[in-house]
């Protein structure tokens, strides 16, 4: 590479003066771009400003593949060295950056270039990979992928968009040769100040699944299974320095098309991780609109340190276009409350009350009068109605049982932001954090994989599992639009939501108006000014055996439609209490303020489960465009034919119909 500008300063000002150099057709780097492999998927996704990559080539080859399908081409504007000749920056813009020098010639060849402001700047970091720094993907020309124009930088680019998955041998179950990921990894060593015993240090991480014989060749099998019936299957790998699979990740299109729909809360299930199952797997979960669980996305991993678990994330929130959701729930874990702050900063981290609660028999089952701090221990958590109560029961427990020096209690405190219901009253949880004694989260896969279960197993058994799911949804479906939900009273909070909510939702709403009507003394305390405050007393199980009344604080904004119960249900789970339903009965009101009507519950809302690119326009030249495009159309006529018996029969005559007009098409060729 002759004539690249040859800086032996640290550079200041990309945009300073240096020499460019054109990638020209069959040059060396294009040689060695392609021997090298980057993931791929049918529509490439676009440069992010973090991703990162094993090489400079491996950054030209992803650009120019990206390139390739947007209908430009790329050339390198910029290349900065230090005095030991190892480049360490980089710029790659649009072919039609800049502008070619005036030239005295008698016949000077038309200007090509229009001063095209869109490239990617790159450099190397301290992890010895190369890093996206800065992106602009507006161009000031016209591009099209269909327009038949083929770039010198494209020419080294082979038809087609899928690779197949390939292994080294039968033997070699160990190693399955994919393809290195563009995620970001952990910067640095990623050392993090926690708690020793909570995960293992880097230095000590597992540094390859631990695959048995068949594990390998059942990978490969599957995902080239799903490559074929799903174009827009997701998969991004991770291999150890020897190229040995480490960390895998994978999503199909109806899990990235829910993230659109359900993506506003996400818990992340590390179960099989800390259980210690055979198969290491990490399951990120959403809530439909019927309140069941969607999946949204799987990984394995080799280790449970903080590296692999930052890896993950930036997998996944890859695949959902760099859009993270608004809670990520875990496990109380120092390696994913550090992986989750670094990866998902803007969103509130909650820890899974019910797991936190499943550790308690194991964590104070041996201590003097067990039962009691159990029943005191409920009693903060669970019957608290303010931060102040919480407070002065946690201290008394504390104090009365001498648990002052208990490491675990201690770590539960200063996490109680995170974990304690009556500190998460401000934060939409969409059910997904049951909030009551005895409820537990059942996992997404529960019935397909247990602690012995093999990873070619559950291989074997996961379309199982996303049918089962996909199969009770449709029906779901199925009973909330075309049969009336059948209501246990006349109330008009009830009338007005059957026509609009799943009946799923609609159950659990109606436990709230039954409730409403059991709630024996309302009473106004403050009617001052624009906030009218009420009392309203309930009588409540605690404990399981005992009942007791309580008194819960409503605030009404008469002028805003607002309503705001202390109990903080609305937040929890996504629909009004029978306290604020019982002030708004109170006040005359008889249908639900519009900002309490929830459009994730919603059964006119049409959800169409087909993955919507913005890029329009295909190849027809291209074979694996035809297919992507004919499969994206088709899932559209599946989508509507499901819906009714006349559909169905309509669509199977149609789609006959089109299969004879092919063959005879055929015949004639």
């Amino acid at each position: 590479m002759d004539g690249v500008s040859l800086n032996t300063d640290p550079v200041v000002d990309d945009d300073a003066d240096a020499d460019e150099f054109e990638i020209e057709g069959d040059c060396g780097m294009a040689e060695c771009i392609s021997q090298s492999g980057v993931i791929q998927g049918e529509n490439p996704l676009p440069p992010v400003v973090g991703m990162e990559f094993d090489s400079y080539e491996d950054v030209y080859y992803f650009y120019n593949y990206y390139a390739k399908e947007q209908g430009f081409g790329v050339r390198v504007s910029n290349t900065w060295y230090r005095k030991t000749k190892e480049r360490y920056r980089g710029k790659l813009s649009c072919s039609s950056a800049g502008f070619k020098k005036k030239s005295e010639a008698n016949r000077p060849r038309p200007e090509t270039r229009t001063g095209c402001p869109a490239m990617i700047k790159f450099r190397l970091m301290e992890n010895k990979r190369w890093r996206i720094i800065e992106v602009e993907l507006d161009h000031n020309h016209l591009i099209s992928p269909v327009s038949g124009k083929i770039y010198k930088s494209h020419k080294q680019l082979g038809i087609g968009t899928k690779r197949a998955l390939q292994l080294d041998s039968a033997e070699e179950v160990q190693k399955v040769r994919l393809f290195r990921t563009m995620v970001i990894d952990v910067e640095g060593n990623g050392s993090v100040e926690v708690s020793s015993g909570e995960f293992r240090s880097s230095h000590n991480q597992t540094s390859q699944l631990r695959l048995k014989d068949g594990d390998a060749q059942a990978i490969h099998n599957y995902f080239s299974h799903l490559q074929l019936i799903d174009p827009n299957f997701f998969y991004v790998v991770d291999l150890n320095e020897k190229g040995c699979l480490r960390n895998l990740f994978w999503s199909n299109t109806r899990s990235r098309v829910a993230y659109g729909y359900f993506g506003d809360v996400v818990a992340v299930d590390t179960t099989c991780l800390t259980d210690k199952y055979q198969v290491p797997l990490v399951s990120f979960i959403g809530v439909n609109h019927h309140g069941q669980s969607v999946l949204l996305g799987c990984g394995l991993l080799a280790g449970d340190s903080i590296e692999a678990c930052t890896w993950l994330f930036r997998a996944w929130l890859t695949c959902m276009l760099g859009r993270p959701p608004q809670v990520i729930i875990t496990d109380q874990c120092r390696t994913l409350q550090a992986a989750v702050t670094d990866v998902f900063p803007r969103a509130f981290h909650c820890l899974c009350l019910p797991r936190i609660m499943q550790k308690v028999p194991e964590k104070l089952g041996g201590l003097y009068e067990y039962e009691s701090i159990r029943m005191a221990l409920n009693n903060a958590v669970y019957y608290s109605l303010r931060p102040e109560e919480f407070e002065a029961t946690w201290e008394d427990m504390i104090h009365h049982y001498g648990l002052r020096n208990h490491v675990w209690l201690q770590m539960l405190y200063e996490d109680r932001r995170q974990w304690v219901p009556v500190f998460l009253k401000e934060i939409f949880l969409a059910g997904m954090l049951p909030t009551r004694p005895n409820e537990v989260v059942e996992s997404f896969f529960d019935g397909y994989l247990n602690k012995h279960t093999s990873l070619k197993e559950f291989l074997d058994k996961y379309d199982q599992a996303l049918q089962a799911n996909h199969q009770v949804e449709v029906l779901a479906d199925m009973e909330s639009r075309n049969s009336g939900f059948m209501l246990q009273s006349r109330c008009y909070f009830e009338l007005q939501l059957a026509k609009l909510y799943t009946n799923n939702i609609l159950r659990k709403f109606e436990r709230e108006v039954e409730g409403m009507y059991s709630c024996f003394c309302t009473r106004k305390i403050n009617g001052e000014g624009e906030v009218i405050t009420y009392m309203v007393r309930e009588q409540i199980e605690v404990d399981g055996n005992r009942r007791e009344s309580r008194d819960f604080k409503v605030l009404y904004y008469a002028t805003e439609m607002e309503v705001l119960c202390v109990c903080g249900l609305f937040n929890f789970k996504g629909y009004l209490c029978r306290h604020a339903l019982r002030v708004l009965h109170q006040n005359g009101i008889e249908e639900i303020p519009h900002q309490y009507v929830v459009s994730r519950w919603r059964k006119d809302i049409k959800r169409s489960y087909v993955l919507n690119h913005s890029n329009g326009g295909i190849d027809i030249n291209n074979p694996v465009h035809r297919y992507d495009h004919l499969y994206k159309c088709i899932m559209q006529v599946v989508e509507e034919a499901r819906k009714s018996e006349v559909r169905y029969k309509d669509t199977v005559q149609a789609l006959d119909q089109i299969l004879r007009k092919l063959n005879l098409v055929e015949g004639r060729l």
